[in-house]
């Protein structure tokens, strides 16, 4: 080639660049990322070219990013391929202005500007959007090749000059416009480096400082990291964030091509399972801490790293949404997800057990959302019981079925010591116990899966076992009325009109004087409606039955005033034994417990002044 051509590019919308600013201005840092990766990549092209051919110069290969504040000038220069004239007038001119016309005809009137960096390669383009001026100077690593420089100022025209350059390699000078000194700062450029570019396999240095990590854990051999390298990757990825449970490493290489090491972090809050901490890479490149994508809602409690050398570098959210191979890898993770929760579960259950308050979250939300995550998952949710230990719905069923009549009882964890507790454990009945509003969606979705389980919240009806049916038959007074007859009508007397049923049984023990009854459907319905919400307790109470224990001695005293001297002192007995009941089932809001202390301290201090 001649020592100096010139050129313009042959576009028809005039001011491409200032589109470009336009529109991909809040993504500017971007361009360091493309810069710097097209660097890795020219070394990345001369070592393999090392395999089979011999060049002039050493190999100790890097990235130099250095600035001149006075000037406005910053610097990317790498000692790799290089280039030749006729490559950069093929690779600079015909592909970096490439499209700019379909671009500007697009683009200059879209709002979605993931879109335009989806769809429009930024690349070495990408320079501009913070530049006035880039001019690359390069020699090709081939013998007796001339260096070149190429130049162009913000707009469609280039000069390509020829130069004396010693050594191989690419050198790109970005003259800074107004808006972008910001990059004239070491401290910003090794933060943008230690984002994008950490995981090069290349030494990057910004004036003389190395900045970046070079080789990502993930593409090492599972088989040659110690429990100690993950712990530590971990914590460089992740600080400040204590140590993960354990983890999952990714390695694929067919039907697609995947890597990555996905870490379950321990929870301290239930909402902390919206959280995404997975970071998504192309060939070592960060692309985005949204990987949502990718990953089905259900792990995004996850944390960790993806790469994917298939996914174009500038991905957009609507690529990931349509891209068949995005739902392919999706799937695998899923799986490999499943396979390792499994194989903890049957080789080392107390482990698993030990781990489920921080997994549980996930794997119930997963077995509701995702039918695949079901069917491998449905036999290991596990539910801690009310004998203090832990067990598969199954297992509870196969011990349970008989003596339980078929039925599967269950209760809040925070109701081990209610009175339905002791009132089932009384008769040798245990239950699983719930801990999370997403139970109600589970224990629906597990009925239906299994026709044949019909759970039972111990607070919404007795167990006929701890009923006494066995009990003599009442005798009738003058007026032909039960005694059972006469509890209830001093109850209904006694109680709000509206809400609230009354029924009278004889249990089996005389130490409860009564219980609150919540309809199941009703309760499930509240707490799936509510589940991240307090529970609605006037809407649980819209409908409910306090069952009054007819053996109970506090009834027999109830009934005994109601039907002698001080029939008042009876109601109000049986009101207390109402609110009682109320309070044992957690259903009295503030004002009601004030409302219940104010009755029950006038109540005794009627019997006390009397």
């Amino acid at each position: 080639m001649s020592k100096e051509e010139t050129g313009k590019i042959s576009v028809e919308t005039e001011n491409i660049f200032p589109i470009i600013k336009k529109w991909l201005y809040s993504e500017k840092d971007i361009f360091l990322r493309e810069l710097v990766s097209n660097a890795s990549d020219a070394i990345t092209k001369l070592k393999k070219i090392s395999l089979s051919e011999e060049f002039d110069g050493g190999t100790d290969y890097k990235i130099n990013l250095d600035f001149d504040v006075d000037k406005r000038i910053l610097t990317i220069e790498d000692n790799g391929i290089g280039m030749t004239g006729e490559e950069v007038k093929k690779y600079i001119n015909q592909i970096a202005f490439s499209g700019a016309t379909d671009f500007a005809k697009q683009y200059q009137n879209s709002e979605n500007k993931a879109e335009i960096i989806g769809h429009f390669g930024l690349g070495f383009y990408s320079s501009f959007m913070v530049s006035k001026k880039v001019t690359i100077e390069t020699k090709s690593y081939k013998k007796g090749e001339t260096a070149v420089m190429w130049s162009s100022e913000s707009g469609t025209d280039f000069t390509i000059t020829t130069i004396e350059k010693e050594n191989r390699g690419t050198k790109i000078s970005l003259y800074l416009d107004n808006e972008s000194g910001e990059y004239l700062d070491k401290w910003k450029l090794k933060e943008l480096i230690k984002k994008y570019c950490d995981f090069l396999p290349v030494a990057i240095f910004v004036q003389g400082e190395k900045a970046n990590r070079e080789k990502p854990l993930w593409s090492d051999e599972p088989s040659k990291i110690t429990a100690d390298d993950y712990k530590d990757f971990y914590s460089y990825l992740f600080p400040f964030s204590g140590e993960s449970l354990f983890h999952i490493h990714l390695n694929v290489d067919y039907p697609f091509r995947l890597q990555g090491i996905l870490y379950f972090p321990k929870l301290t809050h239930e909402l902390e399972a919206s959280k995404n901490g997975i970071k998504l890479f192309c060939n070592h490149v960060f692309v985005s801490d949204n990987a949502s994508e990718l990953i089905p809602q259900f792990l995004t409690i996850l944390k960790g790293t993806i790469d994917i050398p298939d996914l174009p570098l500038n991905v957009s959210r609507s690529y990931l949404q349509n891209d068949p191979l995005v739902k392919k890898i999706s799937n695998h993770i899923i799986k490999k997800v499943a396979d390792r929760l499994i194989d903890d579960f049957k080789k080392n259950r107390t482990k698993y057990e030990e781990n489920w308050n921080d997994i549980s979250i996930f794997v119930k939300y997963g077995v509701l959302t995702d039918e695949k995550f079901y069917d491998a998952m449905k036999d290991h949710i596990i539910f801690k019981n009310s004998e203090n230990s832990f067990s598969t719905v199954a297992e509870y069923w196969d011990k349970n079925k008989e003596k339980n009549q078929n039925k599967i009882f269950y209760a809040n964890e925070t109701e081990m010591g209610s009175v339905y507790m002791e009132l089932l454990k009384s008769q040798g009945l245990e239950a699983l116990l719930v801990d999370s509003k997403i139970d109600s969606h589970l224990i629906q979705h597990l009925e239906t899966k299994n026709p044949d389980w019909k759970f039972q919240r111990v607070d919404s009806e007795l167990a006929d076992q701890v009923l006494d049916k066995d009990s003599k038959s009442e005798l009738v007074n003058e007026a032909n009325e039960t005694e059972s007859s006469r509890i209830m009508k001093m109850f209904q007397s006694a109680l709000p009109t509206e809400g609230v049923q009354v029924k009278v049984e004889s249990l089996k023990s005389v130490e409860v004087p009564g219980v609150i009854l919540l309809p199941e459907f009703m309760r499930r319905m509240t707490e799936m409606n509510s589940m991240f919400n307090r529970e609605d307790t006037k809407s649980l109470l819209k409908s409910h039955t306090l069952m009054v224990n007819s053996k109970s001695p506090l009834v027999k005293s109830a009934l005994q005033a109601f039907e002698g001297v001080n029939p008042e002192k009876g109601k109000k007995l049986a009101r207390v034994i109402y609110d009682l009941s109320l309070l044992s089932a957690k259903v009295m809001d503030e004002k009601e417990v004030s409302e219940y202390t104010k009755r029950t301290t006038e109540f005794l201090q009627e019997i006390f002044s009397s």
